[in-house]
């Protein structure tokens, strides 16, 4: 099963934690906010993620 998850936005409540980076990519722990999503359902088996990039989308590109 695909999960799709929505990346865009320009984060305008999360401005003090990360103001250069979109807000999938603030940081929890030494790691995306994104990343902790997919590994979660990654851990019920679902592998194959459809990212819907907007603002910085460049910058999700390059991490994974």
């Amino acid at each position: 099963m695909k999960v799709v998850i929505f990346c865009g936005g320009l984060g305008m409540r999360l401005r003090e934690a990360g103001e250069d980076v979109p807000k999938p990519m603030v940081t929890i722990g030494h790691r995306p906010i994104l990343w902790h999503l997919m590994k979660y359902y990654a851990h019920y088996g679902h592998t194959d993620f459809i990212l819907c990039l907007g603002y910085r989308g460049d910058v999700i590109k390059k991490y994974f």
